[in-house]
């Protein structure tokens, strides 16, 4: 059966909300460079920096986005806009690290909040037989928000300022709050469902959803600490590498681009083979590209490695937001994603500032990418043992 217009609609503005969710989070990282030579910023610093936007993302998707159980996708869709919208822009007037962390950290209060809500409509408005394809779909909206702000950063930053691209992203954010305001409706599904007057964690740890609860948050906490490295210190640790600043930022624009295709391919493969298998087995590949990566250290290669490593890890974590989506009920459905997405940002904390040390002790690619082969490796097997019953 074809979908509804309103189906099509919804999908394409969780979609476009996603773009800017990638485009907002993976800011710092493109500016990264420009903005370590400005202020002579350590590598440990500018982890923390990183890890402060991860902190509100965490907080945003733990405590705001399950108040979407209660009142409404709608209302916390529009709320996460204008808390982005407002605090990149104001970003581009920080004028040292401490400031900087205050936004980022704000800015990822409603980062997160959007995450789980747009999630959690999309399993809502989404044909049954083949929701993992589209949510997995509409969350590939991040990597392209993430590669089309790479592509044009390298000459926004070179000719204006990493100043102007905050400017020009945090008016990119404002854009979509009428359009969320309008043409946002919430699903007859949620409408139907009584909603609970706090959305309680305990009801993740029912006995329905205890075990399959703690597997998703394990999996999501090691897929993150491996993908938040990965976004946010590529484009470091290529310029430390000997690439300029341009090239540098376009390696972390080839890792999304991976991810771009990464994410489809693996809705389609789970909607064919199940879930846990084919996120499963991406995950245990992508363990094998982060260890055997040294080997092609000087080579052109390096560029097809860090592709296929956007492939697989990014399209394994988004696995994963599909994963919570078909576990939970509609009543609890954007608590549950907003916990396990809070709890794979607590790994996701850790994985940049582990790379701040990392840097700073004097590792390279090679092997800083082979230390973050562990958690994928895990998040792999613990992935293909996830028992709920829902979820094949």
């Amino acid at each position: 059966m074809p979908m509804r217009a309103i189906q099509v609609l919804i999908i394409l503005i969780c979609f476009l909300c996603n773009m800017l969710d990638g485009m907002d989070v993976l800011i710092i990282s493109y500016t990264a460079p420009a903005i370590a030579k400005a202020w002579s910023i350590s590598p440990a610093n500018l982890g923390i920096v990183f890890s402060s936007g991860l902190v509100g993302m965490t907080v945003g998707a733990i405590f705001l986005a399950p108040l979407a159980d209660r009142f409404g996708r709608k209302p916390l869709m529009i709320l996460a806009a204008v808390i982005m919208g407002t605090c990149i822009y104001l970003t581009s007037y920080a004028t040292d690290v401490n400031i900087l962390m205050i936004y980022r950290f704000i800015s990822g209060l409603g980062i997160g909040t959007m995450m789980a809500s747009t999630a959690a409509i999309t399993a809502e408005y989404a044909p049954a037989s083949t929701r993992n394809f589209w949510v997995s779909t509409v969350v590939a909206g991040y990597p392209v928000g993430a590669v089309l702000t790479g592509i044009s950063s390298a000459k926004i930053i070179a000719e204006s300022g990493w100043e102007h691209l905050f400017e020009l992203a945090g008016l990119a954010t404002f854009l979509v709050i009428p359009i969320l305001f309008f043409f946002l409706k919430e699903s007859d599904e949620f409408k139907a469902k009584a909603k609970p007057e706090d959305a309680k964690i305990s009801a993740l740890f029912t006995s329905d959803f205890k075990w399959s609860t703690w597997q998703l948050w394990s999996a999501l906490f090691l897929s993150f600490t491996t993908l938040y490295f990965l976004m946010n210190w590529i484009p470091k640790l290529a310029s430390n590498a000997g690439l300029s600043m341009e090239l540098a930022i376009y390696s972390g624009t080839i890792f999304n681009l991976g991810a771009i295709v990464g994410i489809p391919v693996q809705g389609y493969f789970s909607t064919r083979f199940g879930l846990k298998k084919s996120i499963g087995v991406l995950l245990l590949i992508t363990a094998v590209l982060l260890g055997i990566f040294g080997q092609f250290s000087g080579s052109n290669l390096i560029l097809v490695v860090l592709f296929f490593l956007g492939f697989g890890v990014q399209g394994s974590f988004v696995g994963l937001y599909a994963v919570a989506a078909r576990m939970y009920p509609t009543a609890i459905r954007s608590t549950g994603i907003g916990w396990a997405i809070g709890m794979g940002r607590l790994g996701g904390i850790l994985g940049p500032i582990s790379g701040g040390i990392l840097v700073g002790l004097g590792l390279g690619m090679a092997e800083s990418f082979l230390f973050f082969a562990l958690p994928s490796l895990l998040a792999g097997i613990i992935t293909l043992k996830i028992s709920s019953q829902t979820i094949s």
